[in-house]
């Protein structure tokens, strides 16, 4: 069983590590929600 049941699918990530994959991916939510929040709030 040293075989992967699924394909975590790295190839298409255009980062080296998960960690700064998701890292990136907050930062981007974050800047997505604030600038809803700057649009909204005027």
């Amino acid at each position: 069983m040293s075989e992967n049941k699924f394909e975590r699918g790295t190839n298409l990530s255009i980062f080296v590590s998960d960690r700064k994959e998701d890292i990136g991916a907050l930062v981007f939510a974050l800047l997505i929600a604030l600038g809803i929040v700057l649009i909204i709030g005027r």
